[in-house]
C-alpha cells in the first residue's frame, strides 16, 4: 500500500498496467489483498510474481480477494499480480483415466505430462432438472446389502456417512473396483468410468488406494482427484468441482 501512495504523490506510473495488473496489499491464510485489477473477472486465474497461481474471488469496488493455489509464504506485499484472462479451468478427456491429479489437473504420478485435446471451466452451473437425463440405469456396487436394499442408480448422489474407520472409503473403492467387468466388456454403453477425489486425506492414504485399484487393474478406467491435507485449503475447495468439470466430459 505505500508503495502505491508513495508512486501516486511523486507522479509516477505503475511499472505496469493498473488494469491488467494489481499489488498485493495483504496477504494471510491463503488469500490475497490485491490492489489495481479493474476490470478482472470472477473466478479468473491469476498469476504472482513468485510464480504462484491464484483464483479471483472477492470482488470489491477497492480490492480483489484472490485464493492462493500454494503456499503464502512465498508472497509479500507489494508483489505484482497478472491477469491470465481465464477463468479457472481443468484438463478433460479419454487420456485422464488410470492417472493421479491435483485439483487443476496438473499430473502427481510421476508419468508425464497428460496430453489432453480440450479444457473445461470448473465453476460451471449445474444443469436445472428438466435437461438432466433421469435417473434409469443401476450402478451396481458388488455389495448385496446395497443393490438390494437400497438401490443406486446411475447419475444419482448417495452419501456414505459414518465415523472414522467404519468404512466408508472401502466402500467407495469396492464399488469402483466392481465396476471392472463392466469396463472390460464390449458394450459400450454398459461401462462406468470412475472418479474419486481425495480432499484433505493423507498422502499416504491416497497412496494405498491408487496401489489398491492398480493391484485390482481398475485404475485404467479411473482418474484420481488429490488435494491432501499439506496442500493448501484453496486446493482443496477446488478439488471437487475440479473432479465433477471432468466427470461431466463422459
Amino acid at each position: 500500500m505505500s508503495s502505491i501512495l508513495e508512486e501516486r504523490i511523486l507522479g509516477q506510473s505503475v511499472s505496469a498496467s493498473l488494469d491488467e495488473t494489481g499489488r498485493v496489499l495483504s496477504i494471510g491464510d491463503g488469500i490475497a489483498r490485491v490492489y489495481g485489477l479493474k476490470n478482472i473477472q470472477a473466478e479468473e486465474m491469476v498469476e504472482f510474481s513468485s510464480g504462484l497461481k491464484g483464483m479471483a474471488l472477492n470482488l470489491e469496488p477497492d480490492n480483489v480477494g484472490i485464493v492462493v493455489f500454494g503456499n503464502d509464504k512465498l508472497i509479500k506485499e507489494g508483489d505484482i499480480v497478472k491477469r491470465t484472462g481465464a477463468i479457472v479451468d481443468v484438463p478433460i478427456g479419454i487420456e485422464l483415466l488410470g492417472r493421479v491429479v491435483d485439483a487443476l489437473g496438473n499430473p502427481i504420478d510421476g508419468k508425464g505430462p497428460i496430453k489432453t485435446k480440450t479444457r473445461a471451466r470448473v465453476g460451471v452451473k449445474a444443469p436445472g432438472i428438466i435437461p438432466r437425463i433421469s435417473v434409469r440405469e443401476p450402478m451396481l456396487t458388488g455389495m448385496k446389502a446395497v443393490d438390494s436394499l437400497v438401490p443406486i442408480g446411475r447419475g444419482q448422489r448417495e452419501l456414505i456417512i459414518g465415523d472414522r474407520q467404519t468404512g466408508k472409503t472401502a466402500i467407495a473403492i469396492d464399488t469402483i473396483i466392481n465396476q471392472k467387468r463392466f469396463n472390460d466388456g464390449s458394450e459400450e454403453k454398459k461401462k462406468l468410468f470412475c472418479i474419486y477425489v481425495a480432499i484433505g486425506q493423507k498422502r499416504s492414504t491416497v497412496a494405498q488406494i491408487v496401489k489398491r485399484l492398480t493391484d485390482s487393474d481398475a485404475i485404467k478406467y479411473t482418474i484420481i482427484v488429490c488435494a491432501t491435507a499439506s496442500d493448501a485449503a484453496p486446493l482443496q475447495y477446488l478439488a471437487p468441482y475440479s473432479g465433477c468439470a471432468m466427470g461431466e466430459f463422459f
